[in-house]
């Protein structure tokens, strides 16, 4: 069964070697939507949703409201994505679930998807 949840933060970030307007600094409100799939257990859950928020809230907690270069160079929606998208799988290592999907929103119009 799968299992789904939404968490939001805010960050600054500016992308150097771009040419226009996202080479100067800026911020966004990200959205990121995780998707997990696993066996329902004997309690009757996939897993806790509020395990799968702390978990979610730990991958995400030093990127709210924080100048996103400090951490990625070149801070690209992609490469956020794939950045929480590694920080979640060995979060959930040792769990009976498995990580199928990670969706991550620019803003809202914007978003990357990585599997």
């Amino acid at each position: 069964m799968k299992l789904g949840l939404i968490a939001e933060f805010d960050a600054a970030h500016h992308l150097p070697s771009y040419q226009g307007k996202c080479s100067k600094i800026h911020g966004h409100t990200y959205k990121v939507e995780v998707l997990i799939e696993g066996p329902v257990n004997q309690d009757g859950l996939v897993m806790d949703f509020y395990q799968l928020k702390k978990i979610l809230s730990s991958a995400l907690k030093d990127l709210d409201h924080c100048n996103l270069n400090d951490i990625i160079p070149n801070p690209t929606a992609e490469l956020i994505a794939k950045m929480i998208f590694s920080r979640l799988k060995l979060e959930l290592e040792g769990t009976s679930v498995r990580l199928v999907q990670l969706k991550l929103w620019e803003g809202r119009n914007k978003w990357v998807a990585i599997e």
